[in-house]
């Protein structure tokens, strides 16, 4: 009975999201109303005795207060913190200077289609200091996209590559990666390190060579000729921060990557002081540029904006999920569904499996990696004691399949932007990014199978 209340309340939240309607609210509803079920069905308790506040109506409350005290205060700031930075670099230009500097050397080549994969290698290089997939699309189909279609490559061809270039959210100041480090116990750079790096490694190799092949058959099959043309330039180039600028968004991740257990362990740089040192050398240059101290401050507004929207709309969502999470774990959902899993014979891997398909058709219908992500994220530990692997060997498949997945799904952001920039279909476009993206899952399954063998 647990179960099937369990999966009503499940589909009817991933229907008002798929209907548009706001994530937080949903789950944090979908939460309290399998809480409450929970209660009145005898199934669990919401809070342990020490914890809860005398009334089961207020304990649901309680800890959605708990739970959003916990994470503004360390995973929350360190978002807070990546995001604002993301923020500001785009304020100055200084994210469109790494991505003008960055797709130079491709223009050494003499192949459109390799030209476009070489685009998406080089988008996911960038991905690492722009963490938005929206955001890098809208700066790669300003900059990028006019190049592949002036080389002769169709426009679905040039948005598909485009669209797709950070498919692994794989930056150790990712969101996703965060709280997936945090919750897996792993320092988030060594999570980046020992854990992500290699998968999308070969990555690169599988992807990139699908991409090649995809494109250019797909070209080939709706009899479109690759013909070079004139790619006309805008004014717009003329308000592009300097060259220079390309290295400021590098900064944070230089600081982190280097003061790190693997490099240099006498000086500490965690996120937060990483995001704050880029942010003050970012102040030095614009007054370098501007020699106006009162626009400089003032653009400093856009960091502290970045701060508010990170914490409206991915710390509450974090937060939501987690308070969904426990609705599921107090009706017991998941222990039932480890205990069918050992009854249909599943191990370890194929639980890690049956995780991931419920991650990727979430992605796809929500049009979010997110959303689900931050929804499951906070069981997978459970789920990870129970079948006696370490929990990492759960979310890392998970938060990869989610990033993935969203790149099938005709309603998501970074699918909606491109294909509006582009010109073309989002239901075409998904046609274009479906096989490169089932190469990306079979690299992301088949690696974490790897790290489970190996070890």
């Amino acid at each position: 009975m647990g179960l099937v209340i369990s999966l009503l309340i499940t589909f009817w939240v991933g229907y008002l999201i798929y209907k548009k309607y706001k994530a937080q609210p949903v789950l944090f509803l979908g939460g309290m109303i399998l809480m409450f079920a929970a209660v009145i069905l005898g199934y669990g308790q919401i809070l342990p005795q020490k914890a809860s506040t005398g009334l089961v109506l207020f304990d649901a409350f309680e800890f959605i207060r708990a739970t959003l005290s916990s994470n503004a205060a360390k995973l929350g700031l360190n978002i807070m913190a990546v995001g604002a930075f993301a923020k500001y670099m785009d304020k100055i230009g200084a994210s469109r200077a790494l991505v003008r500097l960055t797709i130079k050397p491709l223009m050494a080549l003499k192949s459109p289609y390799l030209v476009l994969s070489g685009t998406w290698i080089v988008g996911m290089c960038i991905g690492l200091c722009i963490n938005s997939a929206s955001g890098l699309a809208m700066l790669l189909m300003v900059t990028m996209f006019p190049i592949l279609v002036g080389l002769g490559v169709s426009r679905l061809a040039a948005t598909a590559a485009v669209a797709t270039t950070l498919c692994f959210d794989w930056s150790p100041s990712d969101t996703g990666t965060i709280l997936s480090a945090e919750t897996a116990g792993v320092d988030p750079v060594i999570y980046w390190t020992n854990y992500q790096v290699p998968i999308v490694l070969v990555a690169f190799v599988v992807v990139g060579i699908l991409h090649y092949l995809t494109q250019k058959y797909m070209d080939k099959r709706d009899g479109h000729i690759v013909k070079p043309v004139e790619v006309e330039k805008t004014d717009a180039e003329e308000e592009n921060a300097p060259a220079i600028y390309a290295i400021l968004p590098v900064i944070p991740l230089a600081l982190i990557l280097s003061f790190i257990s693997l490099w240099i362990e006498s000086i500490k740089v965690n996120i937060v002081n990483a995001m704050i040192i880029g942010l003050s050398v970012g102040m030095i240059f614009e007054y370098v540029r501007w020699r106006d101290g009162k626009k400089v401050f003032a653009d400093v507004q856009a960091f502290f904006d970045g701060l508010g929207m990170q914490m409206a709309n991915v710390i509450t969502l974090i937060v939501a999920g987690q308070t969904f999470a426990k609705g599921l774990m107090t009706m017991g959902t998941i222990d039932s569904i480890i205990t069918s899993s050992h009854n249909w014979g599943f191990g370890p891997m194929g639980m890690m499996i049956v995780m991931v398909a419920i991650i990727s058709v979430s992605a796809i219908v929500m049009g979010s990696g997110n959303a689900p992500f931050f929804a499951f994220a906070a069981l997978t530990p459970a789920v990870a004691a129970k079948m006696g692997i370490a929990p990492v060997l759960m979310l890392l498949p998970m938060h990869f399949a989610a990033s993935i997945a969203r790149n099938c799904s005709p309603i998501t952001a970074v699918i909606v932007v491109s294909s509006g920039m582009g010109g073309v279909s989002p239901f075409d476009l998904i046609k274009r990014t479906a096989i490169p993206m089932a190469g990306a899952m079979l690299v992301n399954i088949g690696m974490t199978f790897f790290y489970y063998y190996r070890g």
